[in-house]
């Protein structure tokens, strides 16, 4: 069993510390939410069980609903009147624009990022890439992809291009429980590693133009291994019943 998150309000005897606690703790209540759709415990489609929620997070129900309404604002979670909140499902049309969109926004951090990156910036990504590649050969997929996040997000800061980085992180939030899914085969997460290691090569070489087609096909191979997941789930039923 899920021990619960430590998200209830600490004793701060400092002026305006409850408030402070009640503000960010539908932000963390979030958060957690969107760790457990990433990670696929909350599917797409599924029906968000307040009662069994509040028990999980060890918290009340609202902070749980001010929690729904941050992740349908990020376009994770649907809510409908009398019905509550469910995990909101994509369809083939939805993933395949998201990742051509993604595409575009990591192609042109990767074509920044080897203008403007540091050599420290580089001895970072790439001991997180080696970190990232070890966690591939224990199998440990939740803490590759906490990882491999976090390369992304390097790249894409190194661009220094703040508006990019906004627009990145908005549709990134709604993509992450996709990018997660993409490593379920084990050849297209052998071949994401591999993508990968190409990845820290040209940037520390500041080679633009192979960063960035490394980045696109990188993409368009996650995109492909989520439309035939998805596929795969629709036509589940069909096949169990042949």
């Amino acid at each position: 069993m899920t021990p619960p998150v430590s998200l209830m309000p600490s004793q701060d005897a400092r002026p305006g510390a409850a408030e402070t606690d009640r503000a960010t703790l539908p932000a963390s209540v979030a958060a957690r939410l969107r760790e457990l759709i990433t990670e696929g415990e909350l599917k797409p489609g599924a029906r968000l069980n307040e009662r069994a929620l509040c028990e999980r997070l060890g918290v009340s129900r609202t902070p749980l609903r001010e929690a729904f309404r941050l992740l349908a604002a990020q376009g994770l979670v649907a809510i409908e009147p009398n019905r509550g909140a469910q995990v909101l499902a994509l369809s083939e049309d939805d993933v395949r624009e998201s990742f051509e969109l993604m595409s575009a926004l990591e192609a042109l951090s990767g074509e920044l990022a080897c203008r403007n990156i540091s050599d420290e910036e580089i001895v970072e990504i790439r001991a997180l890439t080696f970190e990232m590649l070890a966690c591939h050969a224990r199998r440990d997929l939740p803490a590759y992809y906490r990882l491999n996040r976090r390369i992304h997000d390097c790249i894409n800061l190194a661009a220094r291009n703040r508006l990019l980085t906004q627009t990145y992180q908005t549709l990134n939030i709604r993509m992450q429980h996709l990018r997660f899914r993409s490593n379920y085969d084990q050849q297209k997460w052998d071949r994401a590693c591999r993508d990968h290691a190409g990845m820290v090569e040209a940037l520390s070489a500041r080679d633009e133009a192979r960063l960035v087609a490394l980045l696109r096909t990188h993409l368009q191979h996650k995109c492909e291994a989520v439309l035939e997941a998805l596929r795969a789930d629709q036509q589940g039923p069909r096949n169990s019943a042949a």
